[in-house]
């Protein structure tokens, strides 16, 4: 694997094309008698409430061909090596491909198989789910937001290293009648392991004689599961081409399968399927993926925005923020370019959220009056899946009120009249309007599901991953490695031996060593 170079891969900055759009996105305002509409694989996607002009979107095709958008979207569709960094694929798009390669085909029909047989025996009435971010947010967000039918069994989650969330899991469970499934791409996370082991310690005290006959393994690491003495048949696998935090489309959909339904994780890869042929095939002016990575490029590379807030108008939607948060973040927290260079523009948002309306309550103040303000995602499905049909009524009105409010703000003088036609003194109706103007001019995408069925979840999160790649592409960045990851897992590794009362292999800062000796008094 040869490193890129400037002449390889152009730098950012570098581009004609990049200040063209530059430029033209400063100039830009919102066209707020313009409907900015996409519709992709039952989505639609509105875009309404961001700067354009005729300048911004034929500068941004520019850029996008600067790049070589229709090369890198294939390289990526057909599995070419597009992580350079780590010399392989990023094939994920295959996992949930109508057809897909016979190793893929042939693990989903074995996850099927074990569901189905679990289900006719009546096997297992709780599984615990061991893994830690990519092999665990998918799974919490695809359980969550598709039980409207009922869990066929009861899903605990243990992802944190701390005692606690092992003890929450496993209490009032039955050991005799669980199911342990542990999700580890490398199936070496110190998290997943050391959690495991408890597990395991939890079964043999309860007396099970064969406890690893009770673990199902979902790794790109078959050998190492096997080491274990797991048996091979609860051994489902996976490829070093799929990022974990791409993985739910994997084997890794089996807990989901396990507590709501095969049909469900099926479901939810037939979704991200529609938005992958979308994404293939329409033009880049209706292309929903590129279209919402060039507005996010311009919020935060040139208006300044530094996050992105997640407002999804659905209870279902709890996990979705910290979902996208790994995977945006985990993606596009890149400095240097595919060169090795500076990128020299901002680069990924933070990204953060909570479900409407519970964050209207929350940090909608900030959003509306802050002095940063962020762009948002608002998030909504047309139809309920209950019977309160007037709650849904006020989700969505609450919904649309923030976004407008957002983009229009209010009028100082006409809350300054109002005031006045309410009695108020002349003096104090001024000093209020100031404290209650809302400035506006703050950018936001709406998108709006159908309904939360497991189809439109899988579009809507093939959407967001197709939206990373592209701003990837146009910062010059690669999202698939997280090599920021790693550091400070390996000094973890370092100072646990410390703790333990090892020689420090390791020089540390004066509060860390601090915190080490007072830690380590008395062993």
């Amino acid at each position: 694997m040869l490193p890129l170079d400037s002449a390889d891969h152009a730098n950012l900055q570098q581009l004609p094309e990049w200040q063209a759009f530059r430029l033209a996105v400063q100039d830009a305002s919102f066209c707020t008698d313009e409907l900015r509409l996409l519709e992709a694989a039952g989505l639609s996607i509105d875009l309404s409430a961001h700067v354009t002009s005729p300048a911004t979107r034929a500068a941004a095709a520019a850029l996008l061909n600067a790049r070589g958008f229709d090369v890198a979207r294939n390289a990526l569709l057909t599995g070419e090596h597009v992580n350079r960094t780590e010399d392989r694929a990023a094939w994920h798009t295959m996992l949930r491909a109508p057809e897909p390669i016979e190793a893929v085909a042939r693990e989903h029909q074995r996850v099927r198989e074990f569901v189905q047989q679990a289900d006719t025996q009546g096997q297992w009435k709780a599984v615990i789910h061991i893994g830690i971010g990519g092999s665990d947010w998918g799974v919490r967000l695809a359980t969550d937001a598709c039980s409207g039918g009922g869990a066929r069994r009861a899903l605990k989650f243990v992802a944190n290293i701390d005692g606690h969330a092992l003890e929450d899991a496993i209490l009032g469970l039955d050991a005799t009648d669980t199911l342990i499934v542990v999700t580890s791409k490398s199936f070496t996370t110190t998290e997943t392991l050391a959690n495991l082991r408890r597990a395991i310690d939890w079964l043999t005290q309860a007396g099970i004689k064969h406890p690893y006959e009770q673990v199902v393994a979902i790794t790109a690491r078959p050998d190492a599961a096997l080491a274990l003495g797991i048996p091979s048949h609860q051994v489902f696998e996976f490829w070093d081409w799929v990022g974990g935090r791409y993985s739910l489309w994997s084997a890794v959909g089996l807990p989901v399968a396990m507590a709501v339904g095969i049909d469900v994780i099926e479901g939810i890869r037939a979704g991200a399927a529609a938005m992958d042929a979308h994404f293939a095939k329409a033009p880049i002016a209706e292309n929903a993926p590129a279209q919402l990575a060039l507005a996010g490029v311009a919020n935060r590379s040139v208006l300044g925005y530094g996050s992105l807030s997640i407002a999804a108008y659905d209870a279902r939607l709890q996990f979705l923020a910290p979902y996208l948060q790994q995977l945006d973040m985990e993606s596009l927290g890149k400095s240097v370019d595919m060169a090795g260079n500076p990128v020299g523009v901002p680069t990924g948002p933070s990204v953060w959220g909570m479900p409407g309306t519970d964050g209207q309550h929350t940090f909608f103040q900030w959003l509306h009056q802050g002095t940063d303000g962020a762009a948002v995602d608002f998030i909504m499905c047309r139809e309920a899946d209950h019977q309160w049909t007037e709650e849904h009524a006020m989700l969505l009105a609450n919904c649309l009120a923030q976004r407008q409010t957002l983009l229009q703000g209010t009028s100082a003088d006409v809350d300054r009249a109002s005031l006045l036609a309410q009695g108020m003194a002349p003096d104090t109706a001024e000093w209020l309007s100031r404290h209650r103007k809302h400035q506006g001019g703050r950018p936001s995408t709406l998108i709006v599901l159908p309904r939360l069925t497991p189809h439109a979840l899988g579009a809507l999160l093939a959407l967001y991953e197709h939206k990373i790649f592209v701003q990837a592409l146009i910062w010059g960045i690669n999202p698939f490695d997280q090599w920021g990851v790693e550091a400070g897992k390996k000094m973890a590794s370092g100072i646990l031996q410390e703790l333990h009362g090892q020689a420090p292999n390791a020089a540390h800062d004066l509060s860390t060593q601090h915190w080490i000796s007072v830690l380590t008094q008395g062993h």
